[in-house]
């Protein structure tokens, strides 16, 4: 199939796809006499697993980590398990600075209970007065 195709079935945009060939994520499509790229459904399903992957925010190189690591069906899965506790973790750092952030701007829209500026206790708050 060509790259539109491709594309279209796995919803991702041709440019992406030229991207991560071009960073080894997806190996090289062949070429057809006219120079268009060649591509197969096995393509197809490693785009969606990628795709799959930065729905999890998983960087790049972690995903290129556990596409390698399914050459081996028999070898472990320590890597895999790895990368999915680190990126669990970074998730639950990043609600939990959401949360204090969400406590901090709660605390600025209840700060001000005036209706001037020069008597606003969000401004003066922020100014540290």
């Amino acid at each position: 199939m060509k790259i539109n195709q491709l594309a279209k079935q796995a919803d991702v945009p041709a440019k992406t796809i030229r991207y991560y060939e071009e960073i080894g994520l997806l190996k090289p499509a062949e070429r057809a006499d006219n120079g268009y790229r060649i591509y197969r459904e096995a393509d197809v399903h490693t785009l969606l697993f990628i795709r799959r992957c930065r729905d999890l925010q998983i960087s790049l190189e972690d995903i290129k980590t556990m596409i390698a690591a399914q050459v081996d069906d028999s070898a472990p899965c320590t890597n895999v398990d790895n990368i999915i506790k680190q990126q669990l973790e970074r998730v639950r750092v990043a609600r939990d600075e959401l949360n204090k952030l969400e406590q901090s701007l709660t605390m600025l829209a209840n700060s001000c209970k005036r209706n001037k500026v020069s008597e606003c206790g969000i401004l003066h708050k922020l100014t540290g007065e």
